[in-house]
This record gives C-alpha cells, structure tokens and sequence, in this order.
C-alpha cells in the first residue's frame, strides 16, 4: 500500500531506551562531517593541483563529483533506509564516508581521487536525510525545533568552518589531512550510532510498506539532479553554452525532467513524491530552503573570496572572517529551538529573511577601507538571520507529513539545500564574472590620458614611486600599472555590490513563501506514531 495510506496510529514507534538528546548530538555529529566536507577541499584545490601535477580547472572536479553523487544518493536514501533500517543504513553510509575518506587521503592519482570522492558522496549523501527522519520521530513536535536546532549547528556551522579548516590543513600540514581528519571522527561516530540508536519498533496493526524500488524513477532522478549539478557548477569554466558538453548536459537534465513528471505521479511508490512537492506546506518549505542554500554557501564561498582578491587577506585570516558568524549561529540554533516551540515558523522566517537581507544590503557598499569587523559583522548578521530561517522550515515541513514519510520528505528538504546551493554559487559566480567586465568597460572609458584628472593621478603617482628610490621612467610605468590596477579592483567592488544585491532579493523572496504556510501546531503532546 502507498506510504501516504498508512494510520498514523499504526506507524513505527521508535523505542527510546536512552536519552533522546544523546541520539541528536552523535548523528549531528556525522552530518557535520558530511557538509564540512562540501567546503572543505575548495581553498585544498591549488595545493591538490600542485601535488598532483594538474591543472586547477582539472582539480575542481574533485567538488563536481562529490556534489553529483551527493545529489543522486538524495534520491534513493528514503528507500535505502525502509529496506534496511534506519540504523543499518547510517552506519553504512557513515561507514563508507569514512572508509573512502581515508581512500581521498592516500589516493595516487587524480582519477583515483575522482572515484574516492564519489564513494565519499554517496556515503556522505544518505547520512544527511537519513539524520533528519531519526530526529524528527525521537522527539514531539513540542521539541523537534530544539532537536532541529542541534542538527542545524551541523549544516549551517560546517559549511563555515569548512575553508578555514582546509586552508588551515593545507597551509600547516598537507591538503590530504583535509580527508583524513575524518578517519577518527567517523569511528567515533560509527561506535557511538552503533551503541545508543535503534531501530524503530513496529507498532501493533502496521501494514507492510511497499518496498518495490522505483529503477526508472531514480534513473530519472538521478540523471536531472546529477546533470544539473555539473552544469551549475562547470559552466562558468567552459563558457555556458558555448561548450558541446555543458549543451549536452543541459539537453540531458531537460529531458529527464521533462519524463520524471508524468512517470513518478503516475506511480504508487514513487522515488520522489513530487504531490508532497505540489502542496502548498511543503511546496513553500522547499522553495524558501532553495534560498537558504543559496544564500549559505553563495556567502561562505565569496566572502573569503572578496577579503582575499580585494583587501589582500591571508587564507587564515579569510577562514577568520567567518568563524565569529559561526559562533553567532550556534547560539541562535539554541535560541530559535526554544523560539520554535512558542512562535509560529511563518514570523521566524520572515524576521530570518529581514535579517539576512539587511546583511546583504549592508555588503552593497563594499569599498577598499573595510575593516575586519565591518566583514565579520556582516557574517553575524547573517549567522542570527539563518537559523531564523532554517529550524521553522524544519518544523514547517513535516507538518502534515505522515510518520512513514519523513525520510522521503528529509531526502527532498536536503535536495533542495544542495541545489540551492549550487545554483546560488553559479549565479554569483556569472553575475561577478560579466559585471566586472561590465563595469572595468565603463571604468576604462573615463581613464583618458588627455584627461587632466588622469595626468594629475599620473604625476603624483609616479612622484611617489620616485620618491621610493626608482627612475623617473620607472616610476612612470609603475604608475600606469597602478592606475590600471585601481580600475579592476573598483572594478571587483561594484561587481561584488551588484552580486550582494542579487542575494538580498533572494533573502526577500522567502518573505511571501512564508506568508503562505499555515499555522501549525505548537507544544502540546506527542501524537501516537511518536
């Protein structure tokens, strides 16, 4: 029978023989090894390059391919986790994250790290969702958004503490340690999961489900979701559309989007339940986590970047800029889950949307005599707007869901944060890229040399550089070289504005999605199923 059909009342009931809270912070503990490990090889690149003797362009797929198979295990973890078990099926997936992690470590070559990577997404892309269900049954609803709110330290913080970790490792020590500091993470975690979680008990009256795997479904599935990842994240490097192969990913993703819709509405236990979508409750949730995944990796990503291009910080101090934001948003997870169970999600997201929009609003007036505080102020901003947001889309999205299904709605939430986030870090991505060009063009049209603003800029730079010790033609070519170099870094500040406007309409866009979830149910008691 369809998952949907199932009592409430009859739906497995999880036997909680230890301390609920203990169940949140080990799995917690696993995600945020997961989603570290999104971040974390990115500033690892140059350094995975040079020991490997390829080029940079080359050693991005080590990101591509973790964020495909990522993606694609997405689709096929509510499935894995009713064939299995829910433990069973964490401990593998933690188990092979683990395993392949260290395989990254030690890996010879670049295709041989290729396949780790792939391994370590598909152990790492089960452990996300599968974490998310495992709360959402061990706790009531009147204490889900504090559990949410420990989980949510995982998913937010590690994205954070991601680049200033592996720029850390691959400064200090050597970027395979960016792998390898997983290795006994992963066995703690594995031995603590194997000792405390337990398998739902089936409640007196449950049905079977139907476990028929859905082949076609998830070959559709995956092919979109795997197709548009690489294109979101290898477009800008080969030139969009002028390259055969993003053209024949994007023909790929559209044609298995365009067979996925009628064939998975048209089955009874579909790989992804695209009516659970359709609703106005989860609908809106999944479209406000789009943003939030944008707007949390788009900003862990280019903010660093900014700091480093335009004002000349060291890697260290890049990671540095957003470490007080990750302090911020742990304490706020702890006040938003209290906040949870007391204000409806709809106000928390709007005033999280508010928040994150006036950090972005603030960053549109980026110029070259910020100080540090001026960016990690900016980064709190946003650490006190994204919990705001993210722990109400939590609570909201299970609302009305029924018990047999949270693992397929986990798998959807956590789609849509990922694909977010690629397609937030592709679109500032282009908007920085053709911007600057833009605006160096109009620069370069006001910098004349038969302008008197230009020779006067001219002659004073050219006598400070006389006065540093070098020949008058020296100093006149350094000169000119120092005028050009100041048009391309306005250049970058009026791109990076325009980039920063572009992420506070997407915070904005959340405020009417909110606007349309309906009030759910605040504290009171466990229902039956929990």
């Amino acid at each position: 029978m369809s998952a949907a059909a199932i009592d409430a009342q009859s739906l497995p009931a999880p036997r909680v023989t230890v301390n609920p809270w203990l169940i949140a912070i080990v799995v917690a503990l696993a995600s945020f090894m997961e989603v570290l490990d999104t971040t974390i090889a990115n500033v690892a690149l140059p350094y995975i390059a040079g020991g490997m003797g390829v080029s940079e362009d080359e050693a991005s797929w080590v990101v591509t391919t973790y964020l495909v198979s990522n993606a694609i295990i997405l689709t096929a973890s509510s499935f894995l986790a009713r064939m299995l078990g829910r433990k069973t099926f964490f401990l593998i997936c933690l188990g092979i994250f683990t395993v392949s992690s260290v395989l990254c470590g030690f890996a010879p070559n670049l295709n041989a790290l290729l396949l780790f990577r792939i391994l370590q997404g598909l152990g790492g892309g089960g452990m996300v969702p599968v974490a998310q269900s495992i709360l959402a049954d061990a706790f009531p609803p009147a204490k889900r958004g504090q559990a949410f709110a420990v989980f949510g330290i995982a998913v937010v913080v590690a994205p954070v503490v991601g680049p200033t970790l592996g720029g850390w490792l691959s400064d200090n020590l050597s970027w395979h340690w960016c792998f390898l500091i997983n290795a006994p993470v992963g066995a703690f975690a594995i031995a603590l999961i194997a000792a405390v979680l337990q398998e739902p008990a089936k409640a007196k009256g449950t049905q079977p489900q139907d476990n028929t795997f859905d082949f076609i479904g998830f070959a559709l599935v995956a092919t979109f979701l795997g197709a548009l990842e690489v294109m979101l994240d290898r477009g800008l490097e080969d030139d969009w559309f002028a390259s055969p192969f993003i053209i024949t990913s994007a023909a790929i993703c559209t044609i298995a989007f365009v067979l996925m819709i009628p064939w998975e509405m048209s089955r009874r236990n579909p790989m992804i339940d695209l009516r659970m979508v359709a609703t106005r409750q989860f609908g809106a949730c999944f479209l406000v986590m789009l943003a939030t995944g944008a707007i949390l990796l788009a900003t862990t990503q280019f903010l660093p970047q900014l700091v480093q291009q335009d004002f000349g910080y060291t890697a260290t101090w890049a990671g540095l800029v957003l470490s007080p934001g990750g302090v911020v948003t742990m304490l706020m997870m702890f006040v938003v889950g209290r906040l949870a169970a007391k204000v409806q999600p709809k106000y928390l997201i709007i005033v999280g949307a508010l928040v994150i929009a006036a950090s972005m609003y603030s960053m549109t007036n980026v110029y070259g005599d910020l100080g540090f505080w001026f960016m990690a102020r900016s980064r709190m901003l946003i650490g006190i707007g994204l919990p705001l947001i993210f722990i109400p889309i939590m609570t909201a999205s299970y609302d009305g869901i029924p018990a047999g299904k949270t693992d397929q709605a986990s798998a959807l939430i956590n789609a849509a944060r990922n694909t977010g986030g690629s397609i937030g870090v592709s679109l500032v991505s282009n908007v920085l890229t053709h911007r600057q060009q833009f605006h160096q063009s109009r620069l370069v049209e006001q910098v004349t040399p038969s302008s008197p603003q230009y020779q006067d800029t001219l002659h004073q730079v050219t006598d400070f550089f006389v006065a540093q010790g070098n020949a008058l033609a020296q100093a006149h070519q350094q000169a000119i070289q120092w005028i050009g170099q100041q048009v391309q870094i306005q250049a970058s500040f009026l791109s990076y504005m325009d980039a920063f406007w572009v992420l506070m309409l997407i915070a904005l866009s959340a405020i009417p999605l909110a606007l349309t979830l309906r009030k759910v149910k605040l504290g009171g008691p466990a229902p039956a199923a929990h």
